[in-house]
């Protein structure tokens, strides 16, 4: 029992931090957010919440430059300003923007932020386990190779959870008439919208490749299709 104890003591602080984390979180939203208030962008959210059978889909404007959409902890849908001045420069479209809403919808719908509370603590477990029996067969070392490991099944996870936001955005906007199209184009722009590049291995990666992305939606479309 003593020897669990670390581990167990690894459980109780993810958990500490991620409720920390997302206090901070919830907090600094509140700070730099506001109501987003764009008639083209309501007019496709009134879309989807038809769709949900919601009176309406409630998303904020969060005031920082990166490009980026994110579900809160509390269930809050946010699109960053940078995101929004991409927008407005008619470099992304209202339904490019839907289709973004929609993705950050199906984390919220699938519980992937209370997931992401255990995963967390879980690979933190998992970490401090690896670091005990790493360290003794390859002492200096071991620590770097348990964290390399932790780091590993952290970015699988986050794929997983890419993946299914993806399946639920892509029948959200098939069902609300506005389409996968939109969605599959902003894929194939997001690397040069955020200025991404030198990708890390792709095991390391916490979303997807973009082609594997769009041929697991067009998997669907093809399924979908072949149903009816």
């Amino acid at each position: 029992m003593l020897k669990l104890t670390p581990i167990l003591l690894a459980v109780i602080y993810g958990l500490v931090m991620y409720r920390f984390s997302a206090s901070r979180t919830h907090k600094e939203l509140d700070e730099k957010s506001t109501r987003l208030n764009d008639p083209m962008l309501q007019h496709v959210l009134g879309q989807m919440a038809t769709a949900l059978d919601l009176d309406q889909i409630k998303v904020y404007v969060y005031e920082i430059e990166p490009v980026n959409g994110l579900a809160a902890p509390d269930g809050r849908i946010f699109i960053t300003r940078g995101f929004m001045n991409k927008y407005r420069a008619g470099e992304v479209s209202s339904d490019e923007m839907a289709s973004v809403i929609a993705h950050e919808l199906g984390h919220v719908a699938l519980g992937h932020s209370r997931r992401r509370m255990l995963d967390f603590s879980g690979q933190n477990a998992i970490r401090v386990a690896l670091t005990m029996i790493l360290g003794r067969i390859l002492p200096g070392v071991g620590a770097y190779l348990a964290s390399f490991l932790t780091s590993m099944i952290g970015a699988r996870l986050s794929r997983v959870d890419e993946y299914e936001a993806d399946a639920y955005a892509a029948a959200l906007l098939t069902k609300s008439g506005i389409g996968t199209k939109a969605q599959k184009s902003l894929f194939l722009k997001l690397e040069a919208l955020t200025g991404a590049s030198g990708q890390p291995m792709a095991w390391l990666m916490s979303h997807p490749k973009t082609k594997l992305r769009i041929d697991a939606i067009e998997k669907l479309e093809n399924k979908w299709a072949a149903a009816r």
